[in-house]
């Protein structure tokens, strides 16, 4: 006869309007393959308990369960990405509430990309810090200005909060509370199992720059214009400021009121920007890129570009170049500082 398995704890997903169900079944297929691999790591079987909750009316209510029957011990309730955007997104009171019922009933909350919208509902992330989506970071601090964003990290554990940031992130959050469930390796068992990396630490890699060019700033969206048809040439205060038509100082107030950035900030996300782009279509030599953004001293440029994507430019181009090993790559030295 087979051993009966303990339940570690019991996953709660939250299926909301427009969630991404792909995160959902994917986080229980997760974690039924984790407890499949946990007995070959332990002497004792031990698995993972996952109910899929949903809004019904002015409550939540269980749709689905991996072990019906049993009375229902919360230890961990997760909000999926959405499908949607943020902007689109509807508030949902009701999920905030029962969240906030049952983080105070001891369950550790957490979300997933734009799932953070969520969660932020409940108020319990005011004052903590969190992540989300890069593309969403901005928006979220808007509309949510007590919480402490980190967009840069892919997962933030702070004990009895949990978020994750990309739209794929589910699978790092997964892994996560694998690791922290069952150890670490029923998680790397659980990881080769399903052909993926080890939970990953932060979204710099991933990020690209998003220039805001709605802010309805015309004067400020000509020098914008200009820096990026421009973006190798050296460009000081004094010349943008008399593009715009503007005093110096009211010029640079404007500039990072409408952009979120000082225009040398700017000026070097652009440079990274078409840096990147070169490194994943061309062949061209790490010194050749660095010269045609603008950056005469190389040795800078792998400073910069090692800062803004964590990877140095010939890391990031056998990751991500497209046309990496034809003939004509030429290496890089080690980067420094």
């Amino acid at each position: 006869m087979t051993e009966q398995a303990d339940v570690v704890t019991e996953i709660g997903l939250l299926i909301y309007p427009d969630c991404q169900l792909s995160a959902v079944y994917g986080l229980t297929d997760l974690f039924r393959i984790a407890s499949q691999w946990a007995p070959q790591q332990t002497e004792h079987p031990r698995t993972i308990r996952v109910s899929h909750w949903r809004i019904a009316g002015d409550d939540v209510v269980c749709g689905w369960d991996s072990h019906p029957g049993a009375p229902h011990r919360l230890g961990y309730v997760i909000a999926p990405p959405s499908i949607i955007m943020p902007a689109e997104m509807q508030p949902m009171p009701v999920a905030a509430r029962w969240m906030a019922t049952k983080h105070k009933e001891g369950a550790t909350i957490g979300s997933i990309c734009a799932g953070a919208f969520v969660l932020a509902e409940t108020g319990l992330i005011n004052g903590r810090r969190v992540t989300t989506h890069w593309a969403f970071s901005q928006e979220l601090a808007t509309r949510y200005p007590k919480l402490e964003l980190a967009a840069e990290q892919m997962v933030i554990d702070d004990g009895d909060i949990m978020t994750a940031g990309g739209i794929l992130a589910w699978t790092d959050l997964g892994l996560t509370l694998v690791e922290k469930l069952m150890g670490v390796g029923t998680m790397l068992a659980t990881a080769r199992f399903l052909l993926v990396d080890p939970p990953r630490r932060d979204q710099d890699v991933y990020k690209a720059f998003a220039p805001r060019f709605d802010h309805g700033d015309a004067a400020i969206l000509s020098v914008q214009h200009h820096i990026h048809a421009q973006a190798a040439e050296a460009h000081d205060i004094p010349e943008l400021a008399g593009r715009a038509g503007l005093a110096e100082r009211t010029f640079l107030r404007r500039f990072v009121k409408a952009t979120g950035l000082r225009p040398t900030e700017y000026l070097q996300q652009i440079r990274i920007m078409k840096a990147r782009d070169a490194l994943e279509t061309t062949n061209l030599p790490v010194e050749q890129i660095s010269w045609n953004v603008g950056y005469s001293d190389v040795t800078a440029f792998r400073r910069v570009f090692l800062r803004v994507t964590s990877l140095t430019p010939t890391q990031y181009r056998q990751r991500f170049g497209v046309r990496h090993g034809a003939s004509g790559a030429q290496p890089e030295q080690a980067a420094v500082g």
